[in-house]
């Protein structure tokens, strides 16, 4: 195994302090990881409003003005350790910058001010490094907002603290990529000559993303298909020749599942556990799930689950366009989620017209994500692209099969239950290709039909159930990406 090394992830979320995705659950749960594998690994991130100083205990350690274009601004620092671990977590704090509702926006629209918030953000994060008088391996960056990290050490003078410290940037989701307006460039600190094509110039915006993607010692993203994908022109938001680039410094490292929260034999927000080897609890969750949510109590009805944020990206156009024909084939429908208020508004009306078929709840909830996760037979992934996923790993571990588009991690993790790969016992779900409505509906028919067949059902379910896509088989591959990050670094110092 690759050694371990010192590693700060310094991330715009992680969970149990923030979250609005996949990012928050990787960020809070890798470290745990690392340090079981003896690195030093210390969390940074935003001293959100939202995060609870009191409960995770956090205690103010210091203070300092950092540059912010023109003019300065003083940040404090806030320091407590990662729930259960000693792993520091560090919160950098300006109050002009992180006291107000949400991470990134008011829930209408994303704040106009997010350069100075994250460049605040990430001067802290350097500015803290020096008060620790530590200086990581490698220092691990989170998608755009904290991109600006690899473009300020490729191009500032670095105090000793970070002269030898390396920078892997990972993105999470390539379509966003901190996108900004020319004239906000001065409070970065960069130099106008990086304002260009070769740069981080962007059809006249600053392009954030574009710029790590550029300075940063090594590359990765979240699953090995979609590190091809995001290099064609399909999938690459106008990025692709930039990544292109830099293939030889990019790898794909699927997500893993912390299984000490996602695992049915153990799971406390269930009304009942079970395992791979005995069902029968996940019929009392399913009974359970449905009295919860107004549906009718039906074993003999099929509970198709669906979670996920409500946007164009997770295919919800296709599950608009088919949900009368699933219901209409005698299932029911357990939605979870917040976004687009057109598709908040299309499932309202499906709630509406069949109260006892469909159950709907916009919004996050944990608790309810779990109940789905046991209670449902299918789980609905029919996304237009998925970097990574976690809840297809989620339902494979509760026994739940999901019906997938063959995209990103969901190509690289769900095998489809063609009759050559049920005999082979490889097969895990159903997987469509096509972006339509019919090839959607094929795969979520197989699926209906093949619940009525409990053994083959049941088949499908051991393979998932047995499944390992845990952290510390995914920290293993990030240390080596560490390696090569500071490979990259030494060969350019030298």
């Amino acid at each position: 195994m690759t050694a371990p090394c010192s590693v700060c992830v310094c991330t715009p979320e992680a969970v149990p302090y923030a979250k609005t995705g996949g990012l928050g659950d990787v960020a809070g749960a890798l470290p745990r990881a690392l340090a079981d594998l003896g690195c030093d690994v210390r969390i940074v991130l935003p001293a959100y409003r939202s995060i609870d100083r009191a409960a995770f205990r956090f205690r103010t350690v210091g203070s300092a003005e950092i540059p912010l274009g023109d003019s300065r601004t003083e940040v404090r620092w806030l320091e407590s350790r990662l729930p259960g671990t000693a792993i520091p977590v560090y919160l950098v704090a300006e109050d002009a910058a992180f006291d107000r509702p949400g991470l990134y926006g008011d829930g209408d629209a994303d704040y106009p001010d997010n350069l100075r918030r994250f460049t605040v953000f990430c001067r802290g994060a350097l500015a803290l490094f020096r008060h620790l008088g530590w200086g990581p391996d490698v220092l691990h960056c989170h998608d755009w907002q904290t991109a600006l990290l690899p473009v300020w050490l490729s191009v500032e003078p670095r105090d000793r603290t970070l002269a030898g410290t390396a920078t892997l940037l990972t993105v999470h989701n390539l379509a966003y990529q901190g996108l900004f307006p020319s004239d906000a460039l001065p409070v970065t600190g960069l130099p106008s000559g990086l304002f260009t094509p070769r740069g981080i110039e962007f059809f006249g915006q600053i392009n954030l993303l574009k710029g790590g993607l550029i300075s940063a010692d090594f590359l990765s993203t979240v699953s090995e298909q979609y590190a091809r994908e995001i290099q064609t022109e399909e999938f690459g938001c106008g990025l692709d020749g930039v990544i292109r680039d830099r293939a030889r410094d990019l790898v794909g490292i699927l997500n893993g599942v912390d299984y000490a929260v996602w695992d049915p034999s153990h799971d406390a927000l269930l009304p009942a556990r079970y395992t791979r080897d005995d069902l029968s609890g996940k019929a009392a969750c399913k009974a359970h799930l449905q009295r919860a949510r107004g549906l009718g109590v039906d074993p003999n009805a099929p509970l198709i689950g669906l979670i996920a944020r409500l946007v164009d990206q997770k295919g919800l156009d296709l599950v608009a366009a088919v949900a009368d024909v699933l219901l209409g084939l005698g299932a029911q429908l357990a939605l979870l989620g917040l976004g687009d208020p057109r598709y908040h508004a299309l499932f309202e009306e499906l709630h509406r017209r069949c109260p006892d078929r469909v159950a709907l709840r916009l919004g996050f909830d944990d608790v309810l994500a779990h109940l789905i996760e046991a209670g449902a037979d299918v789980s609905l992934m029919p996304s237009r692209f998925e970097p990574s996923g976690l809840t297809q790993l989620y339902s494979l571990r509760y026994g739940t099969v999901p019906v997938v588009r063959r995209t990103g991690g969901l190509a690289d993790t769900i095998v489809d239950a063609t009759p050559e790969a049920v005999a082979q016992d490889a097969a895990n779900g159903f997987v469509f290709e096509s972006y339509t409505p019919d090839a959607f509906l094929d795969a979520a028919k197989r699926a209906l039909f093949a619940w009525r067949e409990p053994a083959l059902w049941r088949r499908l379910q051991r393979v998932g159930m047995g499944q390992d896509f845990s952290w510390g088989r995914t920290a293993i591959r990030y240390l080596d990406a560490y390696q090569r990050a500071i490979a990259s670094r030494r060969a350019a110092v030298h």
